[in-house]
């Protein structure tokens, strides 16, 4: 298992930009640039170009660990992560219809650099998605997208067969196929409404702040000295 793993984060790493699954398995090596694939694999929605495999990984049907080296961007320090569900077979090449199921919200990865580097990121219980019902025996496949700063995005996927939990088919999982490295953190990812759809937009928050700090900048510098100006003299008289 350490060789197999050692093996894993060692194409991880050649390839520099790409991710790859750990825990619970990995549909197919996708670290792959050739002519027909140009600009790579994994890039290739939805499971970087490897078709559904007959080989599929026991999990549990309560939810479960995913872990994954994501491997990084040159000159990207940060990135998007989504994991994902697509359920059943009915699909292209014998998978999903589709993989529009989130398991978990979006979040950030963060890394210690802009440069490639190896590392390991582990979920220990991911959930299934919200209102899903599942059975031992379904087929599934778990998707992990790791999106750019500039928008592009990598995927890799793991087909899946459920079973009750505590199943002896299900992998183990322990510290060397699922933990969290020093190097990598995370972040959690939120949003501030600005403008609320259907808002006119010459009265809206956002239209205000833009006025006073974009394209009005001499009336921004007398908001500044008429709230900041008598707090500032106030200070300086204490010294005098």
């Amino acid at each position: 298992m350490f060789a197999s793993l050692f093996t894993t984060l060692s194409l991880a790493a050649l390839a520099s930009s790409h991710s790859v699954i750990t825990y619970p398995g990995w549909r197919g090596n996708n670290l792959i640039t050739n002519e027909t694939f140009p600009y790579g694999m994994q890039w290739m929605y939805p499971c970087g170009g490897v078709p559904t495999t007959q080989n599929r990984t026991y999990w549990p049907t309560t939810g479960g660990a995913v872990a994954w080296q994501p491997g990084w961007f040159q000159g990207h320090q940060t990135a998007f992560a989504y994991i994902n569900l697509g359920f059943g077979t009915d699909g292209p090449d014998g998978g999903p219809p589709n993989m529009s199921n989130p398991m978990w919200p979006v979040f950030q990865l963060r890394g210690p650099s802009k440069n490639p580097y190896p590392g390991t990121i582990c979920m220990p219980q991911v959930p299934l998605p919200k209102g899903a019902n599942v059975s031992a025996g379904d087929k599934a496949t778990i998707q992990v997208v790791e999106l750019a700063v500039h928008g592009a995005a990598l995927y890799s996927c793991v087909d899946i067969i459920f079973a009750e939990p505590g199943d002896p088919r299900i992998p183990e999982v322990n510290e060397s196929n699922c933990f969290n490295s020093a190097d990598i953190g995370s972040a959690d990812v939120y949003t501030i409404v600005t403008r609320e759809s259907g808002q006119n937009g010459t009265t809206s928050n956002a239209e205000h702040r833009f006025w006073y700090f974009g394209r009005h900048r001499s009336n921004a510098v007398w908001h500044y000295l008429l709230t900041w100006g008598p707090v500032v003299a106030g200070g300086l008289w204490i010294f005098l």
